[in-house]
């Protein structure tokens, strides 16, 4: 056990020295949009969403697929997740949300989570039809995640996501496939220090196909007809590191009472290989595990500015969970929320319930 501490622990290390590397190379402006599949980057669950993400160190269940999969091995026995969020609200688009993670030997989980995009019905239009009447077209985003992490001692846990990706119309199609890593460290008299790093969406370049790619057309003498199929670019996906840390409070040094009052304090710093690098902060109050209020800030370059402001969020968030008992054996069932604030649009919010056995 030993050896395998001191192993983790070097690769921890490593890793923390990797993502400082690729921090310096990530966060370039200049390729801002270049990546495709940026539906990877939305966090399709409430309660961490209303951290804002700053969590990625101390996330625990399903959740933690999305932030840091390392966080999954602390599933106690069967979560159940279901979460439906209502994107940008006036744009029309809902992405529904659901999975779960099972305990599996002393100290293994997997996850399965699913999450798919609905863009509502589109008109279909054309250049001699541009008001439509043609019927209409929806198109499908899905992402499917399967996950399994481990425990490796009483402080060093981590994890391994393999993500499938679809976006599809009726005639065109990319498909591709990411990998996400994660290692979290806890520690502390109360292990109530936390630390973590996740590598998230590294993977092959994706490209469209599809009939849609293809249209009819006629030789320059008109004497034969012909398919002509265009093939598109291919995209890179938007791979990012997290290093994060957090902190749990608690009020009291009577072992019996002293997580009826918790504080926690978290900070996340993502390194974006396509767009600017993020700090986002985050704190969160709990009484006895119950009732949970939380609330978070993501800052970038530009972001308080009008002007320079590059991203639909302006920074805040914020969130609450209620988690009641149902059974003697500590199985508890929550309702979770979290808005996050943007301008335009009416913010993002997010309604969740869970269900852990």
């Amino acid at each position: 056990m030993k050896k395998q501490h001191k192993i983790l622990t070097g690769l921890l290390t490593a890793g923390m020295m990797l993502g400082t590397y690729g921090t310096s190379k990530a966060g370039n402006e200049d390729r801002a949009g270049q990546a495709g599949a940026t539906e990877l980057l939305i966090n399709p669950w409430a309660r961490s969403a209303g951290w804002g993400g700053a969590n990625s160190a101390s996330v625990r269940g399903l959740e933690a697929q999305f932030l840091n999969v390392a966080g999954t091995a602390f599933t106690r026995k069967t979560e159940l997740l279901f979460c439906h969020t209502r994107w940008l609200v006036g744009a029309g688009i809902n992405i529904n949300s659901f999975g779960l993670t099972q305990r599996v030997g002393e100290t293994g989980a997997i996850g399965l989570g699913v999450m798919s995009m609905d863009f509502g019905d589109i008109p279909i239009t054309t250049v001699d039809l541009p008001e439509g009447g043609l019927g209409t077209y929806s198109p499908q985003f899905t992402n499917i995640a399967l996950s399994y992490a481990k425990g490796f001692s009483e402080s060093i846990y981590g994890g391994l996501t393999v993500k499938g990706i679809s976006e599809a119309l009726p005639d065109v199609a990319a498909r591709g496939v990411a990998l996400d890593a994660g290692i979290q460290y806890v520690t502390g008299k109360y292990e109530n220090v936390k630390f973590g790093i996740s590598l998230k969406n590294v993977g092959p370049r994706m490209r469209f196909t599809g009939d849609g790619l293809s249209f009819r057309g006629t030789s320059p003498n008109n004497s034969y007809s012909m398919t002509l199929e265009q093939r598109s670019a291919e995209f890179e996906l938007p791979s990012l590191v997290n290093i994060g840390a957090g902190y749990d409070l608690y009020f009291s040094k009577d072992s019996t009472t002293m997580k009826n009052h918790r504080v926690s304090f978290a900070g996340n710093f993502t390194s974006n290989s396509f767009g600017k690098d993020q700090f986002i902060f985050g704190v969160e109050y709990a009484w006895k595990s119950l009732v949970m209020v939380r609330g978070g800030y993501n800052y970038e370059d530009g972001i308080t500015s009008q002007e320079n402001r590059t991203t639909v969020f302006t920074g805040p968030s914020a969130g609450i969970s209620i988690e009641l008992p149902f059974t003697e054996k500590k199985s508890t069932f929550a309702i979770d929320y979290s808005y996050r604030a943007t301008n335009p649009f009416q913010g993002v919010h997010s309604f969740g319930a869970r269900i852990n056995l």
